[in-house]
């Protein structure tokens, strides 16, 4: 459970902390667009090229990005099997149902790069801005839909919380797990089914606890008197900066270069 770093922040003084978070969260969005236009191998390098600058960039051990991918270990397992073995194309190797094509290994390939760079990409922002940054973000970001009443700082307040829960919840859970194991609880052994229903006395405690620390909130929001996004003010506005600027320019490169080797199949 320690592994899991989706919605922690690494706090240090790098160059990316620094940065106004609507262009880390629309830099982003853009990489992760790239990841899907780029076909070939110079594109790929070049995704691989900016995820490691930004990597150094940022002062985040590279470790703390390499947790990031247990989680999704098993997302990526399934995907690339399910790639491998339904994609049509020159078989190379046949068992009853299943077959393995050249244009399957290359898809499967394709994919895991994919789902590599993007779960890495997205961790760099959450370990580089602050949950209540990134709410702000969202809120600047698509402020416009509250002329059709949509209601955004409240659906990225919840954003937030939701992010900043994920530790919160993980630790939780880790305490809870450690409580059952010293009072003879067993998670490891036995069969799939076994280990499932070992789960149910960690899960009870841990809804309780979550559904307690949601009420928690609540009343201490509601004693703050919030009440939502009208009229609310912000301690530190966002401005952008000379930095922000040229970050602006540099995603608008990358996205150019991608876009290229796209068209050019590279």
């Amino acid at each position: 459970m320690g592994e899991i770093t989706l919605g922690q922040y690494y706090p240090t003084n790098s160059i990316l902390h620094r940065l106004d978070p609507r262009v880390k969260f629309l830099g982003t969005l853009v990489y992760i667009v790239a990841l899907f236009l780029v076909r070939g191998p110079v594109g790929y390098a070049v995704c691989a090229a900016a995820l490691i600058s930004m990597i150094v960039l940022s002062k985040v051990p590279f470790r703390y990005v390499l947790k990031s991918l247990k989680p999704v270990v098993l997302i990526m397992a399934v995907t690339m099997l399910f790639n491998l073995l339904l994609t049509p194309g020159e078989v190379l190797w046949r068992f009853w149902i299943f077959k393995i094509t050249e244009e399957g290994i290359r898809m499967a390939a394709k994919m895991g790069i994919r789902l590599v760079f993007l779960v890495s990409g997205s961790s760099i922002m959450t370990l580089t801005t602050t949950p209540n940054a990134l709410t702000d973000a969202m809120e600047r970001l698509f402020g416009f839909l509250k002329i059709i009443h949509v209601p955004v700082h409240e659906i990225a307040m919840m954003m937030s919380i939701a992010l900043r829960f994920i530790p919160i919840l993980t630790e939780e859970t880790d305490k809870i797990k450690k409580a059952q194991i010293a009072r003879g609880a067993d998670f490891e052994t036995g069969g799939f089914v076994k280990r499932m229903r070992a789960m149910i006395p960690l899960l009870v405690p841990l809804f309780v606890s979550a559904f307690r620390r949601a009420n928690d909130l609540a009343m201490a929001m509601e004693a703050r008197c919030y009440h939502g996004g009208a009229g609310r003010t912000q301690m530190k506005p966002l401005r952008y900066r000379k930095a922000d600027y040229i970050a602006w320019a540099v995603v608008a490169a990358f996205l150019a270069v991608c876009i290229c080797l796209s068209v050019t199949g590279w």
